[in-house]
């Protein structure tokens, strides 16, 4: 496999399960070393690690709870200590509820919009200095489809997720004169074990649309898309938000 990003350091999110884990996976795999971040499942983090490690990559792992300033910031500072730097931030961590709105607590909107979004900005914040000292970089974050089809019980998933993208819009321009770029992958459909907070099966305002390219995406797919946007073919492309739908949603 090509070593596209060898002499990178990557931080993903969320990286114990699921597209994150893919992600890890891809960029490693690459040649990028990477800290494979979790909030609390330290064996999923040890496996993706382990798994990085024993294919001849450069791994560690970082619990952390990216709504934690602290956290982050001793996060990134590991990432520092062991690897020289970060070049790439992939904001992948998240929470996915089905709440009708009218049932809603305050509380449980904040601690979605605090993963999602107060997530991304704190690690931004504790990542881009470290960035801005290797010459530049990428972030990229994890979007969703939700926000743009209009998603019934997941007023606080669409809020967060289209504030992310506000936020890349916004940072990539004020971090451009760094050489860092900013952008987000909004998935649709993915083909992936959904977890329990989840809310069971995806929200039918989704199902019912029809996928026109008839399946859902695989994760390699959407680290592909990240892969894109973190790499050299994608230094030219910043404050945009790339849908890998299958054309449910159509810009």
């Amino acid at each position: 496999m090509d070593q596209t990003f060898a002499g990178k350091v990557a931080l993903v999110t969320g990286a114990g399960k699921n597209i994150g884990r893919t992600i890890a996976l891809d960029l490693a795999a690459r040649g990028a070393s990477v800290v494979v971040n979790g909030r609390s499942d330290r064996a999923a983090v040890d496996e993706v690690v382990a798994e990085i490690n024993q294919a001849g990559g450069q791994a560690i792992g970082a619990l952390a709870d990216v709504s934690d300033p602290d956290a982050v910031a001793r996060m990134t500072d590991a990432a520092a200590a062991a690897f020289g730097g970060i070049d790439i931030v992939v904001s992948n961590a998240g929470l996915r509820r089905q709440t009708p709105f009218l049932e809603m607590g305050l509380a449980e909107w904040r601690e979605i919009l605090s993963v999602a979004l107060d997530g991304a900005f704190i690690l931004a914040k504790a990542a881009v200095p470290h960035m801005i000292g290797r010459g530049g970089g990428a972030i990229v974050a994890l979007s969703g489809i939700s926000t743009h089809v209009g998603t019934a019980n997941r007023c606080h998933v669409s809020a967060s997720k289209a504030g992310l993208e506000g936020l890349m819009r916004a940072l990539a321009i004020e971090l451009a004169p760094h050489g860092i770029t900013c952008n987000s992958v909004a998935p649709g459909s993915v083909d992936t074990v959904r977890g329990a907070s989840a809310g069971g099966e995806a929200p039918r305002t989704l199902t019912e649309r029809g996928i026109p390219l008839g399946r859902k995406a695989s994760v390699t797919e959407i680290s592909a898309a990240v892969r894109y946007l973190a790499g050299p073919d994608g230094r030219y492309v910043t404050g945009q938000t790339l849908h890998v739908n299958g054309g449910v949603f159509l810009t």
